[in-house]
């Protein structure tokens, strides 16, 4: 089993690792973050989400966002747009990618966007043909691969059927989320292997949430199949709403400094994401969740 020499890391946290913060994040602190985060040789840097701001309030200013970051070149800044008036503010925010957000579980998707599988793939749909028509690049995720807090365990044939769904709507990568964090090493190479007999597994991206403490040993288990796309938040952020105190997101700082310990390249470096992590974690008021950020803090001290 050979590793990638080099994995593409996704930085979700000033999206997804923010969005539950019941405290709004000022739009400077959110820039800041963006900005030192793209700076770090990170190649793509989740900016926001265009969705309710009933719903999420702490995205409610993503188009001031989009418009008020440093555009790197070759730092992607994709946003997550739900639906058509989504795709709308989106486009006229300046976004350049999106990304959709389906589900393998269906007690899931209809809890959490009020659908079954079958309706948020036609929803999709005209979402994803406009934004390929407009030049928009597509990134799907679906959550519950590994696990769902309402059905439990779901069938690996199931999470392959819309990951595939997804992938053939156009979106260039899918996003295989481990939503609360159950996974363990072998379920999450089945899972892996499963979706890679449906479609090309360079085209797999891997989503995991630490809950259970997993997440590192789950994501060296799939890079050992060739996925070479990982999705981490700086800092750790983003907690797990399904799973009462559980922490959320792998942490950007420990999954980079996993990789450099297996000499795989990324592009990104440690100390300036570490210090990016501390910033935002200074502004939340608490102590970054990164073991690796908090080793490195010890150090320094």
């Amino acid at each position: 089993m050979t590793l990638p020499r080099r994995v593409r890391v996704v930085e979700v946290g000033p999206r997804d690792g923010l969005q539950n913060e019941k405290a709004i994040v000022p739009l400077d602190t959110k820039v800041e973050l963006i900005d030192r985060l793209s700076a770090s040789g990170l190649p793509a840097v989740e900016a926001g989400a265009f969705v309710s701001p009933k719903w999420v309030p702490q995205m409610a200013d993503s188009a001031e966002v989009l418009r008020r970051i440093q555009r790197r070149p070759g730092v992607a800044f994709p946003v997550l747009v739900p639906n058509e008036k989504g795709l709308e503010a989106a486009l006229a925010a300046g976004a350049e990618e999106i990304a959709v957000f389906g589900a393998a579980s269906e007690s899931f998707s209809r809890k959490n966007i009020n659908c079954s599988i079958a309706e948020s793939l036609e929803r999709f749909r005209p979402v994803v043909e406009r934004a390929l028509a407009s030049g928009v690049r597509v990134r799907g995720y679906l959550s519950c691969v590994l696990g769902c807090p309402y059905e439990g365990e779901v069938p690996l044939a199931r999470v392959a059927a819309v990951a595939k769904a997804i992938f053939e709507l156009g979106c260039y990568e899918v996003s295989l989320g481990d939503t609360i964090g159950v996974g363990t090493p072998a379920r999450a190479r089945a899972m892996v292997e499963a979706v890679a007999a449906e479609l090309p597994r360079e085209r797999l991206a891997l989503h995991f949430h630490d809950t259970y403490g997993q997440a590192l040993a789950n994501l060296h288990a799939c890079l050992e199949l060739g996925v070479a796309t990982v999705d981490s938040a700086v800092a750790g952020l983003g907690g797990c709403p399904y799973a009462k105190g559980a922490s959320g997101n792998v942490a950007t700082e420990d999954v980079l400094y996993l990789l450099q310990g297996l000499g795989v390249e990324t592009g990104a470096e440690l100390d300036q994401v570490a210090a990016a992590g501390r910033f935002i974690s200074a502004a939340l008021g608490r102590p970054p969740a990164s073991k690796v950020a908090q080793a490195l803090a010890a150090r320094a001290a």
